[in-house]
């Protein structure tokens, strides 16, 4: 039997082998690592029997995959943790995600105090280097096992596998066995650095409707610094979350009896929207040729009815009144149907296209109550919507268009390098969620790849995620926690317009059907405010912050001087404030540090008497003494220019 290992040197056996021993084989050092082994190209446990010739890769925890396999490793620590901590406790599912682990209780609440017990169990759990071992059961003997240790939801999963399927279990010592299909680590020694990060409320198999249970999300390293990196990369975040963050700035909030998914913007985080907004109409219609549009928050069924929706989106729908009333109406999700019925509203030739057409849209989706998120997933949500009604033969350039424009705003926000790219596929394996044939995708989605090849974009294919209309380019970007949301989507649809009867009159005067491009140029405003808060920590480009400079006066007797200063900036668009409270100078210095404003106007006697002011800034502290009206030419060139100036100095100003 010949094995080829990684570096491309062959490993001749005579016999079978367990891969641990062939690691064992190679490296007595590499094998006390080894998490688990690549056959062949698959991920394979320890234990697995090598019995003809293969290739063999040794994975351990620096290897992604092995990672994978010590976490999930770390997740039957807890699980059998748990169990010594709450012996009446049942569990559920445990797997390793992303950053981590999981594992699901059917238990009251934990609170960190709990956690913090739990790991302890874990740690001397660890310590006994309890040796995991794999074996499988017949279908009944395994309904039967988990039966007589009184687990429910593993009874479930296991009469929900195929009949076929394999059932299989690891024991952890004598103090715990799970329904797993692994693979394991050899023994609980291999977990050497881990922590418990939190808990929370979670369904049984994701349904509302089933069980609540208890989730406790863990991480797990090969290593004690690899771990304390990331506890501190989670503290960063915790501090950038711009669902505690915007709150703490006063940007935002939400209320109960309002209801969830459906945030009350204050003056401040009303003034940013306004900013964007106002800028992102300004850009369309003035640079790249948009027209506006105002359409109804609401429409008749039958709106729907014609362009599919209410076939294929219903249940994200707000309904009014019975489906099946005739005068039943809906909340809009989106606004396409609406500025068809615009373009259609005069005739127009081939010479009239493109014909962009953009709208601030306030649209409404019912999202799930588990997947709503701070700003990030709502139920009544503002985007910079558009549809552009073009000639087929127009559709290559106009989509590198959408794509220019998406990408001229990301990089205007300083959000360009945190993005990715994905071509959203329809999935062949589930036709009826689409319109449209196999030809039909297969050459809408290879119009896209081929636009994002030409543009030189590194992107990814997934299948799934298209409209039910045409595929998507879809820009992606993650949370603080690694959460990817789409940002901003450009969609190539050539089957809608026939639904709606729309057309353009040709060269010839024969009418025929545009293909309409689905965009939106910079998305959700509410998901981009939060994608901002989180990328800045609520440290703003200065043109997009609510409150830009903050004028101190040192004392009573120079309040009437700072509101000279803030008048003459306030006449000129800026947004000043005086702090006029009787408090010291350092207080209100502190203050405005705090508040994450970036300029600080300090004025006393000298400033009143020479009609100056003492600039501080976030970006380099003290910056000097200045007439007011020479620090005002220079912010509004900051201003206007949408500059991004880099912060050198820490929130303590040192």
């Amino acid at each position: 039997m010949k094995v080829t290992l990684k570096d491309g040197s062959v490993k001749e056996y005579q016999g079978e082998m367990m891969a641990f021993d062939i690691a064992m084989d190679i490296s007595e050092g590499l094998a006390r690592a080894a998490c688990a082994v690549k056959i062949d190209g698959k991920v394979c446990d320890l234990r697995t029997t090598v019995n003809k010739d293969c290739t063999l890769e040794i994975l351990t925890g620096k290897d992604e995959e092995g990672l994978r396999v010590l976490r999930h490793t770390a997740s039957h620590v807890l699980a059998e943790a748990v169990r010594v901590v709450r012996p009446n406790v049942k569990v559920a599912i445990g797997p390793a995600i992303e950053n981590g682990f999981y594992y699901d209780f059917d238990t009251e609440p934990f609170s960190r105090e709990d956690l913090d017990k739990i790991e302890a169990e874990m740690k001397k759990i660890i310590k006994k280097g309890e040796r995991l071992t794999y074996f499988e059961l017949p279908r009944a003997e395994a309904i039967k096992k988990m039966e007589d240790l009184n687990e429910p939801y593993k009874v479930e999963l296991i009469k929900d596998l195929p009949e076929d399927a394999i059932i299989s279990f690891y024991s952890q010592g004598e103090g715990f066995t799970d329904l797993c299909a692994g693979p394991h680590l050899m023994n609980t020694k291999g977990v050497k650095a881990f922590k418990l990060i939190s808990s929370s409320m979670a369904y049984w198999r994701g349904d509302e409707k089933r069980e609540r249970l208890q989730r406790i999300y863990g991480t797990a390293f090969d290593n004690k610094e690899d771990l304390e990196a990331y506890l501190e990369q989670l503290e960063d975040a915790k501090r950038r979350d711009h669902n505690k963050l915007g709150r703490e700035m006063g940007l935002f909030t939400t209320v109960d009896v309002i209801g969830q998914g459906l945030p009350l913007f204050t003056p401040k985080g009303t003034k940013m929207i306004m900013k964007l907004q106002r800028w992102i109409e300004d850009l369309e219609d003035k640079e790249w040729g948009y027209v506006r549009t105002r359409t109804p928050l609401m429409a008749k069924s039958d709106l729907y009815k014609i362009s599919g929706h209410w076939d294929h989106y219903l249940d994200g729908m707000f309904v009014l009144g019975e489906p099946e009333d005739k005068e039943c109406m809906a909340l809009r999700p989106m606004t396409c149907p609406f500025q068809y019925f615009v373009y259609k509203n005069e005739q127009h030739s081939y010479r009239d296209l493109p014909y962009r057409m953009s709208e601030t849209s306030t649209l409404f989706r019912n999202e799930d109550s588990g997947e709503m998120h701070g700003l990030t997933r709502v139920r009544q949500f503002t985007i910079s919507e558009g549809h552009n009604i073009i000639r087929p033969d127009q559709a290559e350039e106009e989509l590198k268009n959408c794509i220019d424009l998406a990408y001229y705003i990301l990089s205007t926000l300083g959000l360009q390098n945190d993005v990715t790219y994905r071509l959203s596929k329809w999935d062949p394996a589930n036709t009826e969620k689409y319109i449209g044939d196999e030809d039909y995708w297969n050459r809408t989605q290879g119009a896209l790849r081929e636009v994002l090849v030409e543009k030189g974009v590194p992107f990814t294919e997934v299948e799934g995620e298209a409209a039910f209309y045409g595929p998507k380019i879809d820009i992606q970007a993650k949370n603080v926690y690694g959460k990817e949301d789409t940002m901003i989507t450009v969609q190539l649809d050539c089957a809608t317009a026939e639904k709606f009867d729309m057309y353009f009159i040709d060269q010839n005067g024969d009418k025929v059907r545009p293909y309409i491009i689905h965009r939106t140029s910079m998305g959700c405003y509410e998901r981009t405010l939060a994608w901002l808060i989180e990328h800045y920590a609520g440290n703003f480009p200065t043109w997009l912050c609510p409150e830009q400079v903050h004028i101190l006066p040192i004392s009573d007797k120079y309040n009437e001087y700072a509101n000279e200063v803030c008048k003459y900036l306030k006449d000129l668009d800026i947004e000043a404030t005086v702090d006029d409270r009787s408090e010291k100078i350092g207080f209100k210095i502190r203050e405005a540090r705090l508040a994450r404003v970036p300029y600080r106007l300090v004025v006393g006697e000298k400033e009143e008497e020479s009609k100056t002011v003492a600039v501080g800034s976030r970006f380099e502290g003290d910056e000097g003494t200045m007439s007011y009206e020479d620090f005002a030419e220079r912010i509004l060139d900051e201003i206007n220019s949408k500059e991004i100036r880099k912060i050198n100095v820490t929130p303590e100003g040192k």
